[in-house]
């Protein structure tokens, strides 16, 4: 049975459910299945043997959202060959495509959970009142184990960029 967490996380102020169990540091990554732009999908297995970087927004269409994907994006290229940054919504893929060519976004990977919401389900992110992911970040090492995790507590706040960021480069 999925757990869900009613109060796992706010939205301006007022309680949110969130299904599935927050992940820790030291948990191996559960694998998942996501749509890419192009439709085709995309899983954990698919960067094994590099560092992944996973920003979950609950809407690129959102400021901070935007912000924290673009900063990512921003960040990519000082990151190195051996880290991949993937940016998971429940947007449907082609606004994703969309979002993206309007942003100038292409050093992340946005990944959708629109299907089935199995990546918020086993991440621990899906909040089902508004069928959106709680904004978090997981830093996932080349072995699967994850090393940083961050669930911001309030959808309207910005996670701590330079702990996850600073989480990767001690990785790499």
């Amino acid at each position: 049975m999925t757990t869900e967490r009613f109060g796992g996380v706010t939205l301006k102020g007022t309680p949110q459910t969130v299904r599935g169990e927050q992940l820790k540091v030291g948990d191996k990554a559960p694998n998942f299945k996501l749509t890419a732009n192009n439709f085709s999908s995309v899983t954990l297995d698919d960067s094994k043997g590099k560092v992944r970087l996973i920003s979950v927004v609950p809407s690129l269409f959102t400021g901070i959202c935007d912000a924290q994907t673009r900063r990512f994006n921003e960040e990519a290229a000082s990151l190195g060959e051996n880290v991949v940054i993937l940016t998971v919504s429940a947007d449907f893929p082609t606004a994703q495509a969309q979002w993206c060519g309007a942003a100038g976004v292409d050093k992340v990977q946005t990944l959708s959970d629109h299907m089935d919401m199995n990546f918020g389900d086993a991440y621990g992110t899906h909040v089902l009142e508004r069928r959106w992911e709680q904004r978090a970040i997981f830093v996932v090492d080349n072995e699967d184990v994850i090393r940083y995790v961050e669930y911001v507590p309030e959808i309207a706040q910005h996670p701590d960029y330079e702990a996850a960021l600073t989480a990767v480069r001690n990785i790499t």
